[in-house]
């Protein structure tokens, strides 16, 4: 694997006396994917709002190093100039635009139209269910289809590093399936991923490492297949 892309120290987030995150440490380096998992209020989620400046107000410590720079202090609508994307818990897609809109929406860092009509090409190529609904309105998507839309939309401005929150969330068992495929199928092309997921199994199968967290706590990480058949992961989080 290459050099760091992301480097997390000593994060803390409070919400007057709530502490959901408790000084953790997390680093992603070019190439991989890793994933953090845990239940439900473990953290996660405080954690990716915390690297992309998108948290409501709290008190944030610690520091956050995007490819050898601080993030302290850039906002969230610069982090796609610097090709950091995040895909966030629940889609969040422009329900009112066309497939293709959305997904123009994701290049609007970049100019050469040509290069962004060959973007959608490639993206309808690893997505072809949305090829074939390009004209419809993302608000009449399943939750499967706006899922691969928010990823397509993210990949438009040609990420260094794809932050992905929850994507199985409220999916069917089929269409989680085939949202971890495009996973793997989008990391086989050189892009960096940091993975929140409840489904640890999954993760941990698509993942080169893995973090897990409990109680805005990291306690555990490691290589991802030791972390599959690790007792206490398994007792946890996989049901066996």
């Amino acid at each position: 694997m290459g050099a760091n892309v992301l480097k997390v120290s000593g994060l803390k987030v409070a919400y007057g006396g709530i502490k959901a995150v408790k000084g953790i440490d997390l680093e992603v380096n070019e190439g991989e994917l890793v994933t953090l998992i845990g239940a439900n209020g473990a953290g996660k989620t405080t954690t990716l709002k915390a690297i992309t400046g998108t948290l409501p107000p709290c008190k944030v410590e610690g520091t956050v190093s995007y490819m050898g720079a601080s993030l302290k202090g850039t906002q969230s609508f610069h982090l796609v100039e610097k090709k950091l994307a995040m895909v966030p818990e629940g889609r969040g897609v422009f329900t009112r635009m066309t497939i293709t809109e959305n997904l123009m929406m994701g290049a609007y860092t970049m100019s050469d139209k040509a290069a962004i009509a060959a973007d959608i090409e490639k993206w309808f190529s690893i997505f072809p269910r949305l090829k074939e609904r390009a004209a419809q309105l993302a608000g009449t998507l399943s939750g499967g289809e706006q899922q691969m839309l928010a990823m397509a939309r993210a990949l438009m401005c040609h990420p260094h590093l794809l932050l992905l929150d929850e994507p199985s969330m409220g999916l069917s068992p089929i269409m989680v399936e085939k949202i971890f495929e495009v996973i793997r199928d989008v990391h086989r092309q050189g892009i960096t991923i940091l993975l929140v997921e409840q489904n640890a199994k999954l993760a941990l199968q698509a993942a080169n490492r893995g973090y897990v967290m409990e109680s805005g706590a990291v306690t555990m990480t490691g290589n991802a297949d030791d972390m599959l058949h690790d007792p206490r992961v398994k007792a946890a989080y996989l049901g066996e």
